[in-house]
C-alpha cells in the first residue's frame, strides 16, 4: 500500500509527558508506521498508510485531551500569544511580590495582621485565576489518566494553598499560601521566557512562511490584474517588477533581471537571470521586469516543499532522545511516588530528623525546625514533586533540532532526519560523484571530428538520454541549428555505456571508446571523450569538458582537515578521473563505474569499519545516497523531491558539504549537553528537595531555570554559525 507522509499541530501540550502520550495514542492507529511530535515547534510528525485519513488523526490526538490543527500560526498570532501569557505573568508577579515580603516579615517575627487571609485571597487568586490555564492543563491530563508539568505544578500549588485553610480553621500547621502564589507566579514566568526563546529560535523557519507572496499581478489579455497567488494556474502568466517578490515557480518568457535568492540558497550575492531562466516562488527581483509563465503551484512549490522538509527534520527523532523518551515515560509517577513516600517518612520520623533541620538552619535561612510533621512533610512534598517536571528532557533534542534546521535553512541546506545528525559526528570517509558534484554538472562540447551529417544523427539519438553528457551533445547540435527528427528502427540505452540507436539498418554507437588511450591528451585535461561508431567502425569522437565548481578545491581541502577521506567515483575512465582528481586535490578515486556499482563501492568500506558519506545529484546516485550512512544530494533546478538522501543542498556549491557536516556535529554536540545538564539537574536537585532544605520557591525557579538553559544553549547554534 502507497505511503504518506502527514505533518499537523498539536495544541496544548506543556511537557514531554503530553508528547509521550499523544505519540502513544497516534501510533495505536491501524497503518501508522513512524509517529514523532516535537514539543518545540508543538508539530507531529506521521508516516502512514494511504487509508489512514486526517479524522483519524484528529480523534486520537483528542483522545489524548489536546487539540489538532492544520493552520501554521503566524507571527501575529505568536506574537498575541506572548502579549496575552505576559499580561498573565504582569497580574500574577504584582500580586505575588507583595505577598513575599509580607512573608519573609512574618517570618522575621513582625506580626502582620490577618495575614493567613491575606494569603487564602490574594493566593487563591493567583492560583485559581491567573494560574488557570496551568490547572486547566493538570484537569486534562488527570481526565485523560496521565499526568504532566502542569499536573505536578497544579498539584504543588493545591496543596500549598490547602495549608492556608487548615491554618485558618485552626489545625496546627504551617500556612504556605504565598508559596502556592509563588509557584504559579514562577511558573508563568518561566513559561513566557520559554516562550519567548523558543519563538526567536525558530526565526529562519518563520522567515520563510513568510517569503510566500499573498498577491501576483496576473497577465489577462494585455492586462494586469492583482489576484491572490493561491489562485494562480500553471501556464499563467505574471509580471514582476523591480523590488517585488516573484509570486511562484516558473520560468522567464520575457525581460531580464537581477533575482536575490539567498533566503533559499544562502548566497548573498544576486543571480542573473535571462529568458527561459527558471525562478523560484519568493525570491526577490533586485532589478528589471520580467514577464513569468507559472510551472509551480500550491504544495508543489519548491518553497512549499523546502519548507515541509525543514518541518519534518523538525519533527524527526535523533536516537539519542530514546533513552531520554523512556526515562520520562516513568518519570512523574515515580517522583509523585518518592515525593509521597518522602513526606511520609518525615512526618512519622520528625522527632529523628528534626535535628538535621536545626543544623541546616544555621546555614539556610528558609529552613524552620520547629515547623511540625505536618508542616515539614507537606513543605518536603511540595519541594519534590515541584522540582522535578520534566520539561528540559522535552525540550532538550527538539529546540536543537529547530535551532540546527534553522541555521542549515539559512546556508541552503536541509537536514531531512535526526539520524543524521547523530551519524554525521562519525563519517570518516566521503564519497563524491564527479558530474554535478565536484564540477558544475553543465558539461559543454569543446572538440569533435565527425561531419555536421552525422552530427545531426548523433544528437536525435542523444535527445533520448537524460544523462549529462547527452545533453551537453543536443545543446551543442542546437547552437549549430544542426538538430532533425529521424524516424528510427530502435533507440537502446546502456547504463554506463552509452546509446546505440538503428535508423534505415545502420547501428549508430555513441559512447565510451574500446580503447581510450586513443584520446589520451584529451583526457589528461579533464576532458570525457565519447565515441561515435557506425555499424562497429568508429566514425570520430566528441570531446566535452564540465567546468570544476569554484569552490570545489576549497571545499575539499576543508574536509580533509577535518579528518574526512574524499574519494571520488566516476563512470569516467582512469585518465579523466585522475586529471580532475589532481585539479581538486583528491587523492584516492574509482573510476569506471557504472551507478549500481558505486553500491557495492560503498558496501565495501562500510563492512571494513567506516561510516561513509555519499554525495551525488539524487537521481543516478539514489541507490549509492540511500545506501551510505549518510547521503548528501545536491539539489538541481527547484526539484527537493530527493527521497533518498539525508541531507539536501538546495543549490550547488560542495563547500555547503562541509557547512552540513559542521552544522550536524555541533547540533548533535548542543543535544548531548541539554541532555546531560537536564538529568543531571534532577539527580541533584531532587535528594535536595527530599532532605528538606530546598525551598519550593527555589525548586520553582531552578526547574524554569533548566528550561530556559536547554533553550539559550540551543540558540548558540546560532551564533556558531553566524
Amino acid at each position: 500500500m502507497k505511503e504518506k507522509n502527514s505533518t499537523f499541530a498539536v495544541k496544548g501540550m506543556t511537557c514531554a509527558s503530553c508528547v509521550r502520550i499523544v505519540e502513544k495514542n497516534l501510533k495505536k492507529i491501524n497503518g501508522v508506521k513512524y509517529v514523532s511530535v516535537n514539543l518545540a515547534t508543538e508539530k507531529a510528525f506521521i508516516i502512514s498508510d494511504d487509508s489512514v485519513n486526517e479524522e483519524d488523526f484528529k480523534k486520537a490526538v483528542e483522545n489524548a485531551g489536546y487539540k489538532m490543527s492544520k493552520e501554521i500560526p503566524t507571527s501575529d498570532i505568536l506574537e498575541e500569544r506572548f502579549k496575552s501569557d505576559f499580561k498573565n505573568m504582569k497580574l500574577a508577579l504584582y500580586i505575588t511580590i507583595p505577598l513575599m515580603v509580607l512573608m519573609i516579615f512574618n517570618m522575621s517575627g513582625v506580626k502582620i495582621p490577618y495575614f493567613e487571609w491575606i494569603e487564602l485571597f490574594f493566593g487563591g487568586f493567583v492560583v485559581f485565576f491567573t494560574g488557570r490555564k496551568t490547572l486547566n492543563g493538570a484537569k486534562i491530563a488527570v481526565t485523560h489518566f496521565h499526568a504532566n508539568m502542569d499536573t505536578l505544578v497544579s498539584l504543588g500549588a493545591i496543596a500549598a494553598w490547602i495549608t492556608t485553610v487548615f491554618a485558618i480553621l485552626g489545625l496546627n500547621i504551617l500556612s504556605f499560601g504565598t508559596i502556592a502564589a509563588m509557584l504559579i507566579g514562577f511558573q508563568l514566568t518561566g513559561r513566557y521566557i520559554e516562550s519567548k526563546l523558543k519563538f526567536k529560535a525558530s526565526k529562519d523557519i518563520r522567515s520563510l512562511l513568510e517569503m510566500r507572496v499573498k498577491n501576483a499581478n496576473l497577465v489577462i489579455d494585455e492586462e494586469i490584474v492583482s489576484v491572490p497567488t493561491e489562485t494562480l494556474k500553471q501556464k499563467d502568466i505574471v509580471i514582476v517588477r523591480m523590488g517585488e517578490k516573484i509570486p511562484a515557480d516558473g520560468k522567464i518568457i520575457e525581460g531580464k533581471g537581477s533575482v536575490d535568492e539567498s533566503m533559499i540558497t544562502g548566497e548573498p550575492i544576486p543571480v542573473e537571470k535571462n529568458i527561459n531562466a527558471e525562478v523560484i516562488g519568493g525570491t526577490i527581483l533586485n532589478s528589471g521586469v520580467i514577464k513569468v509563465e507559472v510551472e509551480k503551484i500550491g504544495e508543489d512549490t519548491f518553497l512549499s516543499q523546502m519548507i515541509k522538509l525543514i518541518e519534518e527534520a523538525q519533527s524527526s527523532r535523533v536516537p539519542i532522545q530514546g533513552f531520554a523518551d523512556r526515562v520520562t515515560m516513568y518519570f512523574i509517577p515515580v517522583v509523585f511516588f518518592i515525593s509521597l513516600i518522602g513526606a511520609l517518612i518525615w512526618y512519622f520520623n520528625y522527632d529523628n530528623l528534626q535535628s538535621f533541620l536545626v543544623s541546616m538552619s544555621n546555614v539556610i535561612p528558609w529552613v524552620n525546625p520547629n515547623a511540625g510533621a505536618l508542616s515539614t512533610s507537606i513543605f518536603v512534598f511540595v519541594a519534590s514533586i515541584v522540582i522535578a517536571c520534566p520539561c528540559a528532557l522535552g525540550l532538550a533534542t527538539p529546540m536543537a533540532l529547530v535551532a540546527g534546521s534553522g541555521v542549515a535553512a539559512r546556508k541552503g541546506l536541509i537536514i531531512k532526519n535526526g539520524e543524521a545528525i547523530q551519524l554525521a559526528k562519525d563519517i570518516d570517509t566521503l564519497f563524491l560523484d564527479k558530474t554535478g558534484t565536484i564540477t558544475k554538472g553543465k558539461p559543454e562540447v569543446v572538440e569533435t571530428n565527425i561531419s555536421d551529417d552525422l552530427f545531426e544523427i548523433v544528437a536525435s539519438i542523444e535527445k533520448n538520454s537524460v544523462h549529462p553528457l547527452a545533453q551537453a551533445v543536443v545543446n551543442y547540435a542546437k547552437r549549430k541549428n544542426s538538430i532533425k527528427n529521424y524516424d528510427f528502427d530502435s533507440i537502446e540505452e546502456i547504463s554506463g555505456s552509452g546509446v546505440i540507436g538503428v535508423l534505415d539498418n545502420k547501428k549508430y554507437y555513441i559512447g565510451k571508446s574500446k580503447d581510450s588511450n586513443k584520446y589520451k591528451n584529451l583526457m589528461e585535461k579533464g576532458h570525457t571523450v565519447i565515441e561515435v561508431s557506425v555499424d562497429e567502425s568508429v566514425a570520430g569522437y566528441i570531446s566535452i569538458f564540465d567546468p570544476i565548481k569554484e569552490d570545489t578545491i576549497d571545499a575539499i581541502k576543508k574536509i580533509k582537515n577535518s579528518g574526512i577521506q574524499p574519494i571520488m567515483l566516476t563512470g569516467d575512465n582512469e585518465i579523466t578521473a585522475k586529471a580532475v582528481a589532481n585539479s581538486v586535490g583528491i587523492d584516492k578515486f574509482i573510476s569506471g563505474v557504472k551507478p549500481h556499482e558505486k553500491v557495492k563501492n560503498i558496501r565495501e568500506y562500510q563492512i571494513n569499519g567506516k561510516k561513509v558519506g555519499m554525495v551525488g545529484d539524487g537521481i543516478n546516485d539514489a541507490a549509492a545516497l540511500k545506501s551510505a550512512d549518510i547521503g548528501i544530494a545536491i539539489g538541481t533546478g527547484t526539484d527537493l523531491a530527493i527521497e533518498s538522501a539525508d541531507i539536501v543542498i538546495v543549490k550547488g556549491k560542495l563547500s555547503k558539504v562541509f557547512d552540513a557536516i559542521e552544522i550536524s556535529k555541533v547540533t548533535f554536540k548542543k543535544i548531548r549537553q541539554n541532555l546531560f545538564w537536564a538529568f543531571f539537574y534532577n539527580i541533584i536537585a531532587i535528594p535536595l528537595a527530599l532532605s528538606g532544605i530546598l525551598h519550593p520557591a527555589i525548586a520553582e525557579i531552578a526547574m524554569t531555570f533548566s528550561s530556559i538553559n536547554v533553550i539559550m544553549n540551543s540558540s548558540r547554534i546560532n551564533k556558531i554559525f553566524k
